[in-house]
Parts: structure tokens; sequence; C-alpha cells
């Protein structure tokens, strides 16, 4: 029996392990499954030993309030995997604990690799020495990562981004609107402010006050709201409930099928943006961070990149609108949305440039990574008993 040991963090991670998990068990039929995730990469056969709601933390002043649970939850992980032993180890994300993980189990024999490169290119570009320090092989999912680790020990490889393969890049909006029950007239305005509490109780109220102003913008004007977790979709309501005039509905688990329905997407800078792009839709993209987190940031200099969106990034220059901090108003946020609604020019070349960027990612990716996977592994899956 082959064993594999994965640990992710947040939905996207979550996202990210049920593919690969999948795609490894098409080459390792045997593969058991053990460690950290979510919803899906439980639905794919994980033996969860810890949901990934329990290292979903968002900034760095939030994350100091946790550290002394995190740390606790990583001594635990990191016994129990020296105790199981498994083939390889595959730290999803998370770097800043899945890192420290790789580097002790990497010290004992046991392979380790880290899927999704962290974002050295953005955001701290020193942590490539600690990368190079704490695992063997990084699995990058965009095209111009590789280049960041040239010169070091660590093994970069280009696999690509499993959702390119698995969205649909020409959706069927009717369908997806009569899957939800949402009816076909009036323009139709996905809400997605994060997969985490704080991130929803940071942007929701600013997203839903933009509402509030397209809606008397746009008669008949529909609301959808993207929750990742009933936990979400609880605080959503209680937002909601103070807007009683707005006619939003919020769907829990649906991501794909909102976004598939709506004419321009509201949402959190993300994995949300790859998303909205690899379905061809327009989209104003919002983050907020605490005052300290934000003051950090600037203070050290951390922040690397000219943009936070994936789709700018991809194409090195604005797609797609990026309102960061207080610019993440209800009045900016209403004035880019109804620049989407207004200019059908304006999103026909949008979805142009969408396509070109979907190209290079669209690489078989989950299959990709399970290849390179498997292939670091000692002794190779067929030749264990």
């Amino acid at each position: 029996m082959t064993l594999i040991a994965l640990a992710a963090a947040e939905a996207s991670g979550d996202q990210l392990g049920a593919a690969l998990m999948r795609a490894i068990r098409q080459r390792a039929p045997d593969a058991r499954f053990v460690g950290i995730g979510g919803p899906e990469m439980q639905a794919a056969g994980l033996d969860a030993w810890w949901d990934c709601a329990e290292l979903s933390v968002m900034g760095l002043a939030e994350v100091v309030t946790h550290l002394p649970r995190l740390l606790r939850l990583r001594r635990q992980l990191v016994g129990r995997l020296l105790a199981a032993r498994p083939d390889v180890f595959v730290g999803i994300d998370a770097p800043d604990f899945n890192l420290a993980v790789e580097k002790r189990l990497r010290r004992t024999g046991i392979p380790v690799v880290h899927y999704v490169s962290p974002t050295v290119w953005a955001w701290r570009p020193g942590r490539v020495r600690t990368i190079d320090r704490s695992t063997e092989r990084v699995l990058c999912l965009f095209p111009f990562e590789p280049a960041c680790y040239e010169g070091l020990d660590v093994g970069a490889d280009f696999t690509g981004h499993p959702l390119a393969d698995r969205l649909n890049s020409c959706p069927d909006a009717t369908g997806a609107r009569t899957k939800l029950g949402v009816g076909a007239d009036g323009p139709c305005i996905a809400i997605l402010p994060g997969s985490r509490t704080q991130e929803v109780e940071r942007l929701a109220p600013a997203m839903l006050d933009a509402a509030a102003i397209l809606a008397d913008r746009y008669p008949g004007s529909r609301f959808l709201l993207a929750a990742a977790s009933p936990e979400i979709r609880d605080t959503l309501q209680r937002r909601l409930n103070g807007r009683a005039t707005l006619e939003g509905r919020i769907f829990v688990g649906l991501t794909e099928a909102v976004m598939t329905a709506a004419d321009v997407v509201i949402c959190a800078s993300g994995t949300a943006t790859l998303e909205a792009m690899l379905i061809n839709r327009p989209m104003v993209v919002c983050y907020r961070v605490s005052p300290l987190t934000n003051l950090l940031m600037r203070g050290l200099k951390l922040l690397r990149t000219r943009f936070v969106a994936l789709p700018n990034i991809l194409a090195q220059r604005a797609l797609v609108p990026e309102l960061l901090q207080r610019a993440a108003s209800a009045g900016r946020i209403a004035e880019e949305t109804s620049r989407w609604l207004d200019d059908p020019d304006l999103r026909e070349s949008l979805t142009r440039q969408f396509d070109d960027l979907r190209r290079q990612l669209r690489t078989n990716a989950a299959a990709n990574a399970a290849q390179a996977i498997l292939q670091h592994m000692t002794p190779a899956p067929d030749a264990r008993v």
C-alpha cells in the first residue's frame, strides 16, 4: 500500500488536493491518503486527522493570536507523520505552516514536496532560501514561477493549474441560472467576499452596500452570494438581514454555478479571481487586511508586486480593477461594476484576453503534479509490498 500524507489549509488548497488525489489514485490505485483537508479532499478519500478549517487564518496580526494553537497542531501533525512514515508528504500551499513540517520530515528521510509555489515573486521574496532548506521539490501552478528557484538546490516544475483544465471557458449562464432558481431578466451580479470569516467581515459590508447602490441603478438586479461554508453563510445572512430591500440569495458550495450565472463578479482577491477569469466573467477585485497587517506590510516592504489579482499578475497589466483597503468602498465597487455592465465591447475585449491566459495554464495539471509526486517517492509505489 502507498501511504501519502497531505496538508491543505483552506478551500482553494482543498480543491487542489482533491484533484491531486484523484490523479494519483489513477496511477497508484492502492494509495491511501491521510492528513489535513476539507470536504473535497475528504470526499476524494482523505482520512482527515484534522479539518483544514483548523488552519484557516489570514493576516500577519491575526496569526499571532492563533499562534499557540497552530504550533501545537503542527507538533501533533509531525508526531503522527513520524509514526506513520508516509511514502511522501505533500504540503499544499500554506507555506508558513507546511514548510516547517516538510523541513522536519525531510531530516528524517521522508520525501517531501510542496504543491503550489509560495508567491515569492510578490510577497517576501527572501522566502526562496527558506523553501530551499525546507523542501525537496516545488510544484508551480503558473509558468513564470520556476525561474524564481534558479540557482537553488530545490527542484521546481511548472505543472499548470487544475482549474484551467476543469472549468469551461464558454459556460452555460442560462443553465446555471436555472440550477440556482434565478430568473433571466435583469443584471445578475455575483458577490464572493472570501472563504475565511475575517475576510468576509471586512469585505461583505462594502460589497452589500455596493449591491444596494447597483439595485437602485439597475432595477431588477439579482445578487448571488457565494459562501464557502455554512459558517460563512451564517455570517452573510446576518449582514443581509439588515438590507430587507436587497434581492440577495446565499448559496453554499456552489461558487462555480454562482459565477457562471453572473454578468459580473465582485470578489475578494485570491483563487476566486482565477476562477472568474477561467469562466470568462468580468470582475471587480477587492481586498482588505487589518490596519496592523497593512502597516507591517508597508513598513517592512513585504509586498513586491504591482498587482494582487491573478489575471493582472499573469498578464502583467491591469485587466480588471483592484480595490484595496480604503479603495474597496461601496461607491468604488459600484462604479467599477457599472463599467462592466454598461460596456459590452469592454467585456468582449476582456474575454479574448482571458482566453489567451487560459491556454497558458491548461496543461492537464493534476496529472502532471501526480506524476511528479509519484516519481519523487522512494521507493516507487509499484515496488512496495
